[in-house]
């Protein structure tokens, strides 16, 4: 992390800001104390928000801006433009011939056999996608040189259309990028006020559709992301913030601020990427290798998988996915990124009765505005949040760090008219509906990806965060067969709290097909140092003088094959010795994957990867969850909740969580109370502190071997 200048011994200010679709999360370090804010998002303005959220924590911590050392920014911006089609009016440059690519896509159908099959709309409409004149090869040659005239008269065309960015993609600039850069250099001269994105720059790589889409989703978001972090940048310097804040990133690293304004897209998952390194955080002190990340917020729920203290990665997600359980539906994006899966299930989803008349909840969202009917902002339909205010599981006076007082009564009202009265039902009936309905929807998507990634999800521990997951966690955790619970410190806040456990890191990927037999060491060696230098000079940005480390992939495949696995490229230069080292690699690689490989078959390499990180990455210090016999904690009163099984309301005792300590446990039913959010703790759970404060619900009627999967011990089947 930078080193923070300042005028005394005090210690310097941490800041992570997560701006989430309903809420505004913000945490404050200050040495070995924390303080946390949740406020409401201001979509139109998001930097309002922060601003006053973190003077609001500031003041609490006698500190001012220029305290401030260290200031990260995770946004769903990016996301909820992309989802809802808000983004700039954007421009497709692409080859001749080549403009309906967008379309046709990788001509294939994620529904085979659906006759009724709707695809995503794509970012750019047709009219606003236009063929070059130029043309190169696979191997970088030049085959047509790009026509300048015709770019220079697009230039005042786009103008006159009211383009505000563009997207470059031609085809194969890869391998060469100088008639993408030729491109940039015209508009900018002849239309200055475009935005300008480059697949060469954005996702140098093979495979045409994947880096049109990125670098189109790219432009699209560009000019409202960089307007909101510039707009930032400047209120906080004017504050008095000595440095630039960074960023967080898809892929679970911290990042400039320039990167987010040139590569936005690297942005998308930036929040929930924040809550998997805190569950990878999480697991690291608990000793849980297994681990099912679960981050549910105002808007959407996010889940990741985890093993071996390492949560899944990948090269490009989707998002958009017109059926949201099917890959293929969504539009693809190629960036480094922390692979989970996220619905639209969350604190606002909204809750209705579907044409076949049952209780459908989301993927919509009541958002910030106007919020839930509980909010008393005006929103009228039910949702999650309602459901909880109608049942009494979270205080209507604690919620939300008390900037949002519920009003239970507008929740009954609105579950009454749109639900209960329509299915025939009770109110709070009805409001358990939704729970459940969520929660189903919920253990559903960890199920499916859990079996894309060859995993069963009660071989993990459940690490549950967001400002709604605590409500949720037990009762999903019994759904999927999970027998141990973790609710971090600061859950509410979860994903900001993982914000200052990432490193600042970055990674850089370019396409270089090569076949082993016949690779030309001289120039994989100058792709490899060129790598290196762009992605030191990103790193050096933010950490000067720190020293850094490298990690090197190469993405190979046989010959004939569709696509390619990764392998480690070790540091040194790449000479005859390492490609016949690589090679070996390689067939281990995948005979542990495939169970066999193919040493009749040519080895080919067709990208590869360099990313760099400053320092080392903070370890967490070790906790510890005792087991042995505890006292009885002692309740701070009791909270009226409805009763599902037997259909009416019960007293069930409430806790304040920062009072409890190791030595004690309680038993469901029972809530657990803190500022930013509500644990639930159901019939049949025992729940304890752990030695750091984390809050461990275990399943008493789950066999003891689904509640711990360290790395020492063996899974019972």
């Amino acid at each position: 992390m930078p080193t923070p200048s300042t005028p005394d011994a005090a210690p310097a200010v941490r800041v992570a800001v997560d701006v989430g679709g309903t809420f505004t999360d913000i945490v404050l370090e200050r040495g070995q104390r924390r303080w946390s804010a949740k406020l409401l998002t201001t979509p139109d303005t998001p930097e309002t928000a922060v601003l006053q959220g973190i003077q609001e924590l500031l003041d609490q911590a006698g500190a001012d801006w220029p305290r401030i050392g260290l200031l990260i920014l995770g946004t769903t911006l990016a996301t909820n433009a992309l989802i809802e089609r808000k983004g700039a009016r954007t421009a497709l440059l692409t080859t001749a011939g080549f403009r309906d690519l967008v379309e046709i896509g990788l001509e294939d159908r994620f529904a085979q056999y659906d006759i009724f099959l709707d695809k995503p709309q794509p970012l750019v409409p047709r009219p606003w996608r236009y063929g070059i004149t130029e043309r190169v090869d696979a191997q970088g040659r030049v085959l047509t040189p790009l026509d300048e005239a015709q770019v220079i008269a697009l230039a005042h065309e786009l103008t006159e259309a009211g383009v505000q960015s563009v997207a470059v993609c031609l085809l194969h600039s890869y391998a060469h990028p100088d008639h993408e850069r030729r491109i940039r250099a015209l508009l900018r001269e002849h239309a200055p006020q475009l935005w300008i994105s480059l697949s060469s720059d954005v996702c140098a790589e093979i495979r045409e559709y994947p880096r049109l889409s990125t670098v189109s989703a790219n432009a699209y978001v560009q000019p409202q992301v960089s307007g909101y972090l510039r707009r930032f940048n400047e209120a906080a310097r004017e504050r008095g913030l000595p440095e630039e804040p960074f960023l967080m990133t898809s892929g679970g690293a911290i990042a400039t601020l320039q990167t987010g304004i040139e590569e936005p897209v690297r942005l998308v998952e930036s929040g929930p990427a924040g809550g998997a390194i805190l569950a990878q955080h999480i697991a690291q002190q608990t000793g849980a290798a297994r681990a099912l990340s679960f981050d549910m917020g105002g808007t959407t729920a996010k889940i990741c998988y985890i093993d071996d203290y390492e949560p899944q990665v990948s090269r490009s997600f989707e998002f958009g996915r017109v059926h949201r359980h099917l890959k293929g539906s969504g539009l693809p994006i190629r960036i480094p990124v922390i692979e989970m899966v996220e619905i639209g299930a969350g604190g606002g989803s909204i809750a209705r009765i579907n044409h076949l008349g049952s209780i459908q909840v989301g993927p919509d969202s009541a958002g910030s505005s106007p919020g839930p009917a509980a909010y008393g902002n005006g929103g009228e339909l039910p949702t999650v949040t309602d459901a909880h205010a109608l049942l009494g599981t979270v205080t209507p006076e604690r919620f939300a760090v008390g900037k949002v007082s519920l009003r239970p009564e507008l929740a009954r009202e609105a579950i009454q008219a749109h639900l209960a009265t329509p299915g025939g039902l009770e109110a709070p009936q009805a409001a358990q509906a939704i729970v459940e309905v969520v929660s189903e929807n919920m253990a559903n998507a960890a199920r499916v990806h859990a079996s894309e990634l060859g995993k069963s999800a009660d071989e993990h521990v459940l690490i549950a965060f967001g400002g709604a997951a605590p409500l949720h966690a037990a009762g999903l955790a019994r759904k999927l067969g999970i027998g141990r619970v973790i609710i971090p410190e600061s859950a509410g806040v979860g994903s900001a709290v993982g914000f200052l456990w990432a490193p600042i890191a970055y990674q850089a990927v370019r396409s270089f097909h090569q076949r082993l037999t016949q690779v030309d060491h001289v120039a994989v060696q100058a792709l490899l140092d060129e790598l290196t230098a762009g992605v030191d000079a990103v790193v050096r940005r933010a950490a000067p003088d720190a020293a850094l480390s490298h990690k090197r992939l190469v993405f190979m495949r046989y010959s004939g094959q569709g696509h390619e696995i990764a392998v480690d490229l070790p540091d040194g230069p790449f000479d005859a010795s390492a490609s016949a080292r690589l090679a070996a690699s390689f067939a281990q690689r995948y005979a542990q994957l495939y169970g066999r490989n193919l040493p009749h078959v040519a080895i080919e390499a067709v990208s590869w990867s360099v990313a760099a990180q400053a320092g080392e990455r903070r370890k967490p210090e070790t906790d510890h969850i005792a087991s042995g016999p505890a006292t009885a904690a002692r309740q701070a009163g009791t909270r009226r909740l409805y009763d599902f099984e037997r259909n009416s309301w019960a007293e069930v005792p409430c806790f304040e969580r920062a009072a409890l300590d190791p030595e004690q446990k309680l038993t469901g039913p029972a809530l657990v109370v803190e500022d930013e959010t509500t644990t639930f703790v159901p019939a049949g759970f025992e729940a304890r502190r752990s030695r750091l404060g984390s809050l461990v619900l275990d399943d008493a009627s789950a066999p003891a071997a689904r509640r711990d999967f360290s790395t020492d011990k063996e899974i019972a089947s």
